[in-house]
């Protein structure tokens, strides 16, 4: 699933865009004050910010400045007037990534998110701990030694890591591991977390109930 922030305090353009991402299967966590936004964004985690300039309480500019302040590299698209275009030199030296000039086509939209998401996707380190990954083949070592996995079992650890000491809900792990076709269940997931618990019983997975799963590392 991936998170978006959106800050827009124009009530009706911000419930237009949540509709619009919603319906393309993004989460959309939505704010009309900076203030919010960025309590918002020391809480969780985002993948991509979108942010009007003029809003209540801590503008646009200024929580990106904040946002980098802390070291968050978060991308973000700036959702902008005509008269707020003159600012945006700030914008980008505080670390924007794109902007887009209100009133916006829909789809222009979109592909700008898109295209953002797909250049800044975080692409999983070769070594994390003990682990080490050879993406090109499709394989994981620990301490080593070569895991020998099934592919749900490759996808299922590598997700694990890309999410390193995080909870990984249920629903991600679903998503990821099953077509809507095939139908996962709470109980499918448990087999393959035990099953990795066999091939790893030095690496500790935590049952967090109800949510999800953790590997600490």
């Amino acid at each position: 699933m991936t998170k978006l922030l959106l800050l827009e305090d124009d009530i009706l353009l911000g419930e237009t865009i949540v509709d619009l991402l919603e319906d393309e299967g993004y989460t959309v966590s939505y704010f009309t004050n900076g203030s919010n936004a960025l309590d918002a964004s020391y809480k969780e985690k985002f993948d991509l910010y979108l942010l009007d300039i003029n809003v209540p309480l801590i503008d646009g500019l200024s929580l990106l400045d904040d946002l980098r302040g802390a070291g968050d590299t978060t991308p973000a698209i700036f959702l902008t007037s005509h008269k707020d275009k003159e600012s945006l030199s700030r914008g980008f030296a505080s670390g924007g990534d794109d902007y887009i000039t209100k009133p916006f086509d829909n789809d222009e939209l979109l592909w700008r998110l898109q295209a953002l998401l797909k250049r800044t996707k975080k692409e999983l380190p070769r070594e994390i701990g003990k682990f080490k990954l050879d993406e090109e083949h499709k394989s994981i070592y620990y301490d080593g030694t070569l895991l020998e996995l099934s592919n749900k079992e490759y996808i299922f650890l590598q997700l694990f890591l890309s999410h390193i000491n995080e909870i990984v809900p249920k629903e991600l792990i679903l998503d990821e591991l099953w077509s809507a076709e095939e139908g996962g269940s709470d109980g499918a997931i448990r087999v393959y977390v035990n099953r990795l618990k066999q091939l790893l019983p030095e690496v500790q997975i935590e049952n967090i109930r109800a949510v999800g799963y953790r590997l600490v590392c």
